[in-house]
């Protein structure tokens, strides 16, 4: 029997994987709204940020909150030479990126057994296994932390699309790339940038897995996965939904214990359960209904 303790519990642990699960997936909506795409290798920027903070702490004792970050240039500069050196080039066909994208997925893969092994590898810091109580409910100091930095992404992220002029030009490209042309803007250009952002979330979100998983070259396939439900549910290209969309599938995985005769080991289940169930309810996600309501409203 759930009391409201545990009811509780439940819902700060859905609140706390949502914002992960928020920064895992804005690369991943990003990269779609600017070029239409789907980043298949983006479990493959995951994986590797996993192995490069592991790397980082090894070889110089770097905390893996620090870690996380200082890859962040790496990433990003990553992200914008693969987009020059092969995805730009293929962009305009949906199935040769997809499948380009798929061949730099397997290709990272397979260099990670060369370079790291196949053993589980982890991260073991002095808070691993502490814990503070947060509303009366005791909670893992590695869930907290991805969450606090996951937000201060989300807010920069917020931030810099809305407030600077390459943001505002990602956003133009992203609505619609020949008015942008006609505006001045250099879409390439801009499609780069917004590649190597991508990229460089993912890794963000890698990295601070790495505080709450153990990981293998195969790491970040579910997460993909996971990705790929959360901006289906919030509709895309919105990033509002996209954070809608996350709290949803981290609410549905919280929950699932009260289903009964429930296992933990169905809980990927529920993502792409969500993933098909939107496919053929609602297409447009979460973001087409509040659309939809708003009409009806003003109506």
């Amino acid at each position: 029997m759930f009391d409201l303790n545990n009811l509780a519990t439940l819902a700060v642990s859905a609140l706390l994987t949502g914002g992960l699960y928020a920064t895992m997936s804005y690369g991943l909506a990003l990269v779609y709204g600017v070029m239409k795409i789907i980043n298949l290798a983006h479990a493959a920027t995951m994986m590797l940020a996993a192995f490069t903070v592991l790397t980082l702490f090894r070889a110089f004792h770097l905390d893996p909150i620090i870690g996380s970050v200082v890859i962040l240039p790496l990433f990003l500069v990553a992200g914008m030479a693969l987009y020059r050196v092969a995805v730009g080039r293929v962009a305009a066909v949906p199935i040769a990126s997809l499948l380009l994208l798929f061949g730099v997925w397997l290709v990272a893969q397979n260099a990670a057994y060369l370079i790291w092994g196949s053993e589980d590898q982890s991260i073991l810091t002095s808070y691993t296994y502490s814990t503070i109580s947060l509303f009366g409910v005791r909670v893992a100091v590695t869930r907290i932390i991805p969450f606090v930095l996951s937000l201060v992404m989300l807010g920069a992220l917020r931030w810099f699309l809305g407030s600077t002029d390459l943001g505002r030009a990602i956003r133009a490209v992203s609505q619609d790339k020949t008015a942008a042309r006609l505006a001045g803007i250099h879409a390439e250009q801009t499609a780069m940038i917004a590649f190597g952002i991508g990229t460089m979330l993912s890794a963000f979100a890698g990295g601070l897995l790495t505080l709450i998983f153990s990981f293998t070259p195969d790491f970040g396939g579910t997460f993909q996965l996971k990705s790929f439900a959360i901006i289906v549910l919030g509709g895309l290209e919105s990033f509002p939904g996209v954070l809608a969309g996350s709290l949803v599938l981290s609410s549905a995985e919280s929950f699932s214990i009260l289903i009964p005769g429930w296992r933990a080991s169905l809980v990927n289940l529920l993502a792409f359960g969500l993933l098909v169930a939107t496919l053929v309810v609602f297409p447009g996600g979460l973001a087409s209904l509040a659309v939809h309501r708003a009409r009806k409203t003003a109506e």
